[in-house]
């Protein structure tokens, strides 16, 4: 199969500290994982290389065919839709919502120098329908729900029609019914033919959707196990990955943790 993200015994050394080390991470096209680790286990790091604004210190990597080192970075990064947090910090609350969706066909966070064609509103405007967040036409950014917001930032992203999409923690901040709002919009997508390939990082397993056929479960820097969703999210591994006596339970095909050691009061 065609593999979009390639990591072959990828270490990472930041002022002498090895920050990432011996990953080896294959992902194939329309392989849809969940990334899930503490914070400071390296998601972040990781992702910044899939991304190309770190380089390996040893190892290969290449994504979405192209090798880091034999090819222009800044081109690639076009091909590659990145939604967090830190985005969402950089947004001018006064554009209205359809602009900030625009935006990312010119990789910037609002229109500022651009003017749009009809046919970038048209696109805007299908991709809205289709988040079912068409509503929010002409409705300032500020006005947004944080819900509303997060998909806005998913479709700014989508603008560029990237072949590979990454959502980084984007249920920060939600409610739980906004959180599971976003959860089956973003999954009804991901079930279409023509979607990327997504790359879902989370802290919580629960959000870890079936589309989500396989996991990544990252600790220390390293990665500690990954493969099929199901074999990844157990009482035993997530007990070992985190160090303390966690408890999985399964639900209507999500998984759904507990801590067992937590001393009752």
């Amino acid at each position: 199969m065609e593999q979009v993200i390639k990591m072959d015994n990828v270490s990472w050394k930041r002022e002498g500290k090895e920050i990432l080390h011996d990953i080896h991470w294959h992902v194939n096209k329309q392989e849809h994982w969940a990334v899930l680790g503490l914070n400071g286990a390296g998601k972040t790091s990781l992702l910044n290389m899939v991304n190309g604004y770190i380089w390996p210190t040893t190892g290969e990597v290449s994504v979405l065919g192209k090798r880091f080192g034999h090819t222009d970075i800044h081109q690639l990064r076009k091909s590659i839709g990145w939604v967090s947090a830190a985005i969402g910090q950089r947004v001018n609350e006064r554009h209205l919502a359809e602009e900030i969706v625009i935006s990312g066909k010119y990789a910037s966070v609002g229109l500022v120098f651009q003017e749009p064609t009809e046919a970038d509103k048209e696109k805007a405007f299908y991709l809205m329908k289709q988040m079912n967040i068409d509503h929010v036409i002409g409705k300032v950014y500020a006005k947004c729900s944080q819900g509303e917001r997060q998909k806005i930032l998913i479709m700014r992203a989508l603008m560029a029609d990237p072949a590979l999409l990454i959502l980084d923690e984007p249920t920060t901040g939600l409610d739980f019914i906004s959180r599971e709002d976003l959860l089956a919009t973003v999954g009804e997508f991901a079930r279409k033919p023509d979607a990327p390939t997504i790359i879902f990082v989370t802290h919580h397993i629960e959000e870890i959707l079936p589309i989500f056929s396989q996991t990544l479960l990252i600790g220390d820097g390293t990665i500690f196990a990954q493969g099929d969703r199901e074999q990844m999210l157990t009482s035993e591994k997530l007990s070992t990955l985190y160090g303390r006596d966690i408890s999985v339970s399964w639900q209507d095909g999500r998984a759904w943790m507990t801590l067992r050691d937590v001393k009752k009061v």
